[in-house]
């Protein structure tokens, strides 16, 4: 995904909140942390669990799976194993909508 693509109406994702959306087929974890958002891969690389199921806390998110610790930055994990990082995305705002493009 080289160029940028629509994911969702910027309103569906109020500050402190994150939801999945698929984008070009793959599922990207959207982020808005007050008005500052992240993209990243939204399934866990460790059981395939959503992240979004999880907990936000600042630049972070606790996997609900297993308790894997994703940041929203550099898309790497802390754990017990080491995990491949999750792909990031770049995220800005256009026409209302938040669009998206792999990095």
């Amino acid at each position: 995904m080289s160029e940028f693509k629509r994911a969702m109406k910027i309103s569906e994702l109020p500050s402190g909140t994150m939801k999945t959306v698929k984008v070009g087929g793959e599922d990207v974890l959207l982020v808005n942390q007050g008005g500052k958002y992240y993209g990243m891969g939204a399934i866990c690389r460790h059981e395939e669990w959503d992240l979004s199921e999880g907990t936000l806390n600042g630049t972070k998110v606790t996997c609900a799976g297993h308790g894997s610790i994703w940041d929203l930055a550099k898309g790497t994990a802390e754990f017990d194993e080491e995990l491949e990082p999750e792909p990031l995305y770049d995220v800005k705002v256009e026409s209302g909508f938040l669009v998206v493009r792999k990095r």
